[in-house]
């Protein structure tokens, strides 16, 4: 008989067992998550140290494919950003689950795993070390490590401090992998491409490995505002987090813990709530059984008397900045009609989220996108590339929107845009490729998509009547002549009249037409 046999395994070798699951499948999605983990670490630092970000970004072929089609690259990431305490780059850099985005605000990486997991399918595929440069404004510290990965720690390899008389500060990082960047090129420059889109702030660099030099520029120095901590919502909160604070309280009362712990509960709120849970409000919080815990959680969830979450733990792109973004990266000129709408804030599950759209339609977007609706996806300033047809944006623009209200045809070329920010995306997967249906979230993003909508008939409306007029004006002009003409032969006169000012006037007419439309109130349908 088979004896079995029972262990525990470090997060990092659990990782390692199953790296698909963050993204890493196959050589050519290691590649687009590689670059999109270590960017957005760039992007974080840099927006921690309120400086515009210039990342630079390299992907160099070292040995050439191999029967499965795959390479091995060397990837080079630098930034202007916070840089690292020295202490911290070993832990931050070569162990699993350990960073600085465990908090109760937005954040671009949840799960821990961003550098690190890069590192660790690095060393897996390759058995090379990474190395880690940087600084904090003083000493520059260069590292060269790899991962434990039984034991989930790093193993330092390489320390050296060297003297850093012009203050340089930022981080680089420098790692060789097994990638295919052949089959994931053009998905991998729409990630940069609409990464540039939603922080027109940063200036990124790449140069892809045969050379090519792709810059996408900065068209702002202004940056959104940093998201602050807060303490949790009531709301929000589950059994395991309620023990935990418990355990960690200084409050000698359930009046003081409730009030101390919990965003939006003061006094009142917290005596009315205690009365609803049956618990009394001098009761000490450390002498609470399990059964208590259960049942003031279970209360928390159902009382509706808390104030809404607080959203300053968010921060949306803005309408400003959007706007900037997206006519930057899709080249739009003050023909083409683009709306941005940013909704208030709203809570799903007692986490604050913002939703914001922008839609795009003219001549720039048919000469990229030809008819049809293109959808453009980002949660927590993340484009969301793969799986749209699971996620619930695709579902609101295809299913909840009835486009024909807005005088929206199937070949019209159009861009939609939808962001959302929350301290908690509902991804479905790992990989955070797409939202789960929360039926809060898809409410915000519909009635944001409605409101953009509006002004979209409003512009399409106007542009059909500014070509019907054109086109009656144009008509005029070309047959004045004729009629002048056949006049002249009727009343048996010699010369024909002149007619130059009159056509003059007819081309004078045109742009008075277009102003005196544009002016006009939209008579469209009512809104879906």
């Amino acid at each position: 008989m088979t004896e079995t046999v029972y262990q525990s395994i470090s997060p990092s070798d659990f990782f390692y067992r199953n790296r698909e699951i963050a993204g890493f499948s196959n050589p050519s999605r290691a590649i687009y998550a590689s670059v999109r983990e270590l960017l957005e670490n760039s992007l974080d630092a840099c927006e921690v140290h309120r400086v515009p970000p210039d990342i630079y970004l390299r992907l160099t072929e070292v040995e050439a494919a191999s029967e499965n089609g795959a390479s091995i690259y060397t990837m080079r990431v630098e930034d202007n950003g916070t840089g690292l305490p020295s202490d911290q780059i070993p832990h931050s850099f070569c162990q699993v689950f350990y960073g600085s985005k465990y908090t109760l605000k937005q954040a671009r990486g949840t799960f821990g795993l961003g550098g690190t997991i890069t590192i660790l399918y690095g060393q897996i595929t390759t058995h090379k070390p990474v190395t880690i440069i940087s600084s904090t404004g003083g000493d520059i510290h260069e590292y060269e490590m790899m991962i434990d990965i039984e034991h989930n720690r790093p193993i330092i390899l390489r320390h050296k401090v060297i003297g850093n008389k012009k203050g340089w500060r930022g981080t680089v990082v420098e790692l060789q992998m097994e990638g295919d960047y052949s089959r994931i090129k053009s998905r991998l420059l729409d990630y940069l491409k609409q990464t540039a889109m939603v922080n027109p702030y940063a200036e990124i660099t790449f140069v892809d490995p045969s050379g090519r030099l792709y810059r996408f520029e900065r068209g702002t120095e202004k940056l959104p505002p940093l998201p602050q901590q807060v303490k949790p919502h009531p709301h929000g909160i589950d059994v395991e987090n309620f023990r935990r604070l418990v355990a960690i309280t200084d409050s000698k009362n359930m009046m003081g813990f409730m009030t101390s712990h919990f965003q939006g509960v003061g006094s009142k709120t917290a005596r009315r709530f205690l009365e609803v849970a049956d618990i009394s409000p001098k009761a000490r919080p450390r002498a609470l059984q399990p059964v208590d815990i259960v049942k003031l959680v279970r209360t928390a969830k159902e009382y509706e008397a808390f104030k809404r979450p607080d959203p300053s733990c968010l921060s949306p792109i803005g309408e400003e900045l959007l706007e900037n973004g997206i006519r930057k990266e899709l080249g739009l000129t003050k023909d083409d009609f683009l709306k941005v709408v940013t909704r208030a804030p709203s809570t799903y599950l007692g986490f604050p989220f913002i939703v914001e759209v922008a839609i795009a339609t003219g001549k720039s977007i048919q000469r990229q996108f030809k008819g049809g609706t293109t959808i453009i996806r980002f949660a927590n300033r993340i484009p969301l590339l793969f799986d749209e047809s699971s996620g619930v944006i695709w579902k609101v623009v295809n299913r909840n929107i009835h486009w024909d209200t807005y005088k929206v045809t199937s070949d019209t070329p159009m861009v939609v845009v939808v962001h959302v920010c929350s301290t908690k995306i509902p991804y479905k997967t790992v990989g955070k490729e797409y939202m789960a249906d929360q039926p809060a979230v898809e409410k915000e993003i519909t009635n944001a998509i409605r409101t953009a909508a509006r002004s979209l008939r409003l512009f399409i409306s106007r542009s059909v009547r500014i070509a019907r007029e054109k086109r009656r004006l144009d008509i005029f002009g070309k047959y004045l002549p004729k009629i002048a003409e056949f006049a002249t032969k009727l009343s048996d006169k010699e010369e024909p009249p002149d007619i130059a000012p009159l056509l003059a006037a007819v081309g004078q007419t045109i742009p008075e037409v277009e102003e005196k439309i544009k002016e006009m109130p939209d008579i469209g349908g009512q809104s879906s």
